[in-house]
């Protein structure tokens, strides 16, 4: 028979304890520890069932054909580039974001346009109502979109699979996995243990079948994906869908990718009707018309492996209370705050009682440290009310000595300019840059005193 005992589990790395302690021993974190019901089978029981399901044997490495992975169009050019060049068979992808930011409308709006597949979608959040509502709002081509979709209402596990088992679906989706419950766990929907258990059912069912599912996941406060640690060790994929809901654009991130590289990125733009694909986000990116304008500097940046161009906009003004106030939106405020005191240090520009305003345009998020250069520029531009030229960009990472430092993928970034019409860019000094002088004016610089001169004379 089995036991039952009682076990406190860490929400954050899934560490337990025998007892409840208030700094969990192997994260750090405080006040993460909960109380879980664990049913535990005899060690003699378990063994004899792993000896039994146990048909594998040890093969030389050099016996193994190594075949490449079948995947499935999605009909979605920047999921397939997130996924590595679509979904492979058999695997588990999970995709994580905030509340309201459009997991499910883009998950919903990738089955309708999978019309030579019979989908599963299992819902544990809406009614088959609410997503017949959300279908014909997002479907473009009436009921055909509808037809090989089958919608099921469930947060049983044992039944969901059951059902996924009689039907043979070629995709199967989970909406959320924090809403399933397991009977082989006693704690309640939600809770790490459950997480955990259906998790590990549903993979199995995915790599028995050759299935591929896609499960939605919620995040906590602290912005990382709700649940023990394990779940994301479990998946085969972790995407992030991120982005401001008071902006359209959204962006796909792979978190971690067992079967392509982490570097791609998706930008879409949430709509009325859903979500539309960006192929050229830097055309939308760079509308507005600065002409003039102080405190406006153009970014060259890269996000994975995909070079865009962005706004970077600054507001420069006395303050107004004895501490002045730093802000930025898209961007680290104690990155700005060091570049500020780069800037007041090694250029020799005060900036001690001036409030600092920063913003990335368009509600974008970026951590390319290539934005460093543009950031002290428009910060500059807006200090000393000079605008800089609209046909310059600029990229660079700025060290605490004030010297420019090389970046990653600067022939893209370049291209990228060249492409969109800038006149001329300017870089770190770097070598090999021969093949793109061509197509820009390229100006190279070692210190931030040489950038300056050449945006404000």
């Amino acid at each position: 028979m089995a036991k039952t005992k009682s076990v406190y589990v860490c929400s954050q790395c899934g560490a337990d304890s025998p007892k409840w302690v208030g700094k969990c021993p192997a994260c750090g974190a405080w006040n993460t520890y909960v109380e879980e019901i664990v049913r535990t089978e005899p060690a003699a029981r378990r063994a004899a069932a792993a000896i039994g399901r146990s048909d594998a044997r040890p093969q030389l490495l050099r016996d193994i054909t190594a075949e490449e992975e079948v995947r499935i169009d999605m009909h979605d050019a920047e999921l397939n580039r997130v996924l590595g060049g679509g979904l492979v068979r058999g695997s588990l992808v999970l995709v994580g974001g905030e509340p309201g930011i459009g997991k499910s409308t883009l998950v919903l709006q990738t089955v309708l346009r999978l019309t030579d597949l019979h989908t599963l979608y299992v819902s544990g959040e809406e009614s088959a109502r609410q997503l017949k509502m959300r279908a014909d709002r997002l479907s473009s081509d009436g009921a055909e979109g509808m037809a090989h979709c089958h919608v099921y209402c469930e947060t049983h596990l044992e039944q969901i699979l059951a059902h996924a088992d009689r039907l043979r679906p070629d995709l199967m989706i989970i909406d959320s996995i924090q809403t399933m419950y397991t009977e082989a766990a006693e704690s309640s929907p939600g809770s790490i243990t459950q997480v955990r258990e259906c998790s590990a059912a549903i993979l199995k069912f995915a790599k028995e079948t050759g299935t591929p599912v896609l499960m939605i996941g919620h995040i906590n406060k602290e912005g990382s994906l709700a649940g023990p640690k394990v779940l994301e060790h479990i998946v085969d994929t972790v995407l992030q869908f991120e982005g401001d809901r008071q902006y359209m654009y959204r962006i796909l991130r792979s978190i971690k990718n067992r079967f392509g590289s982490t570097a791609e990125l998706g930008i879409y733009e949430m709509r009325q009707g859903g979500l539309r694909e960006v192929d050229n986000p830097s055309e939308l990116l760079l509308t507005q018309n600065h002409e003039g304008l102080s405190g406006v500097a153009i970014a060259a940046a890269v996000e994975g492996a995909r070079p865009f161009l962005i706004e970077t906009q600054s507001l420069v003004s006395s303050a107004v209370y004895a501490t002045p106030q730093r802000s930025a939106t898209g961007f680290d405020l104690r990155r700005m705050n060091m570049l500020l005191a780069v800037l007041e240090k090694r250029a020799g520009f005060k900036l001690i009682q001036k409030d600092v305003f920063l913003n990335i345009a368009g509600g974008l998020r970026v951590s390319d440290p290539a934005i460093d250069l543009p950031v002290i520029s428009a910060v500059l531009s807006s200090s000393i009310d000079l605008s800089i030229d609209r046909g310059t960009c600029l990229a660079g990472e700025v060290g605490l000595s004030g010297e420019i430092r090389p970046v990653h993928r600067i022939e893209q970034r370049i291209r990228e300019a060249a492409k969109l019409g800038f006149r001329r860019i300017i870089v770190p000094q770097m070598k090999g840059l021969e093949s793109v002088s061509d197509l820009i004016e390229l100006h190279q610089v070692r210190k931030v005193e040489e950038a300056f001169r050449l945006l404000f004379g």
